[in-house]
């Protein structure tokens, strides 16, 4: 939701795409579910009665920014306004950034990847404590801004395109192509949940990949951009009396395949890291039991999770309409 972080928006995709912001809320979604599926079997019982939770609440964060003024820049940095390579040079830690930028300068452009960190802590206590409600609810925040680390305009001034005349840039990208296209995506990954010896260097290393892919990004909008006129690219419509542009779907579907796989991978790359972080979390606070929170593991829920992970393998979890970001939650027992 970057893209209406700091005014509003004259382009936009749709209502919904707006207020979605981040990855949108198909996508937060789906990252959340996968994310599940890369868990090691004594997280699965509790992670995966609980899907419905994580899936339906992935999006809560970009919804407390309507109420919450301090939730905005939990979501994005501008690396730019941290000078030079800041990719490369900004310190991991969050007193160090203070000390070097001042708290200010952070608040302003942004801090996600610091309060990635400090959401880490935040899960890892609840998993130490045995809260199940706390463990639901920071893992389903922190799986989000996970998320929002893995989308390349979160980490740029040029947040919508704004700065290049390419305005709405960030909903086409991260919201309307996957609207339009996930169910051409792969989205199995062979990724299996891995311990983090430095999560503050797994952040940056995302944060890196995402910043480095926003100059094709902007580029490859400006050349498929002379392939379309100004009524082939864009739809007029009015809402509540104000006229409003979106993109045509056959621009964003001719800019999706200049991008080639850029899209799809950053959505895998959401859903490793997520379930990297879930993993770290439970092993930094000693393992604890977590079939003591939820219910028994029968047979029949055996069977619905091994028919989960085969289409998940099989890359059918849209097509046996077992992906709830498409289909609405369902319980999982």
């Amino acid at each position: 939701m970057g893209s209406v972080r700091k005014f509003g928006v004259a382009v936009v995709l749709s209502a919904l795409l707006i207020i979605a912001g981040g990855w949108g809320f198909l996508i937060h979604r789906t990252v959340h579910q996968l994310a599940v599926y890369e868990l090691p079997a004594p997280m699965v019982p509790f992670f995966y009665q609980h899907m419905d939770y994580l899936v339906s609440n992935a999006p809560r964060p970009d919804q407390r920014r309507n109420t919450d003024s301090t939730e905005a820049p939990k979501h994005f940095i501008d690396l730019e306004m941290f000078g030079t390579d800041a990719a490369h040079t900004m310190p991991a830690d969050w007193e160090s950034a203070v000390k070097k930028y001042t708290k200010d300068s952070l608040l302003k452009y942004g801090y996600v990847p610091y309060h990635v960190i400090y959401m880490k802590g935040k899960l890892t206590d609840a998993f130490r404590k045995g809260n199940k409600d706390s463990i639901l609810f920071y893992a389903t925040d922190l799986g989000h801004y996970i998320g929002d680390v893995n989308v390349p305009l979160h980490t740029s001034v040029n947040y919508d395109g704004q700065l290049t005349n390419q305005k709405g840039l960030h909903s086409l990208w991260e919201s309307m192509i996957p609207e339009i296209l996930v169910g051409n995506y792969n989205l199995y990954s062979d990724h299996k949940a891995t311990y983090l010896k430095d999560p503050a260097a797994a952040v940056w290393t995302a944060i890196r990949r995402s910043f480095k892919l926003v100059p094709e990004m902007l580029e490859k909008e400006t050349e498929v951009s002379k392939s379309f006129t100004p009524e082939t690219k864009y739809r007029v419509q009015m809402r509540n009396g104000r006229e409003s542009r979106s993109y045509t779907s056959e621009f964003a579907k001719a800019y999706a395949a200049s991008l080639k796989t850029s899209v799809n991978d950053q959505l895998i790359h959401s859903t490793d890291m997520v379930a990297d972080f879930w993993y770290t979390c439970w092993v930094d606070a000693g393992k604890p039991d977590l079939t003591k929170l939820c219910n028994a593991w029968t047979v029949e829920t055996q069977a619905k999770f091994d028919a989960e992970i085969k289409a998940f393998k099989e890359n059918k979890l849209i097509e046996n309409k077992l992906l709830l970001s498409k289909q609405g939650s369902a319980p999982r027992d």
